[in-house]
């Protein structure tokens, strides 16, 4: 019984939505082009991906600008950020979509897609 209460907690998980985090938001691109992700992939600045701490590689998430309500739907291949508050590094393609490459970070809001 206790292996079925085991699956079943793991598929009721699996089909909640996540709650949403609140924090800030960076970006990173040039300095890290061609590089390894932390999934093993080559990092593209122009992609639409990002990095979160927790989040399965291949999880897509959508991060809204809580201060314009834009938001961008983005792929999980790397891990971060490494600076405290902050929830999620965008690559640059991200960043343009939801534009903040000009102010380098935003307060955003992240929930799984």
């Amino acid at each position: 019984m206790t292996r079925f209460a085991a699956a079943l907690f793991a598929v009721l998980a699996l089909a909640m939505p996540a709650a949403a985090e609140s924090g800030s938001a960076s970006w990173y691109g040039p300095g890290f082009q061609g590089r390894r992700t932390a999934s093993g992939e080559r990092f593209d600045q122009n992609a639409v991906t990002c990095a979160h701490r927790t989040a399965r590689f291949g999880t897509r998430l959508r991060v809204m600008d809580t201060r314009t309500g834009r938001a961008v739907v983005c792929r999980v291949n790397d891990r971060g950020p490494f600076v405290s508050g902050r929830v999620v590094d965008l690559s640059r393609g991200a960043a343009a979509r939801l534009g903040i490459l000009s102010r380098g970070t935003a307060r955003v809001t992240v929930t799984r897609n």
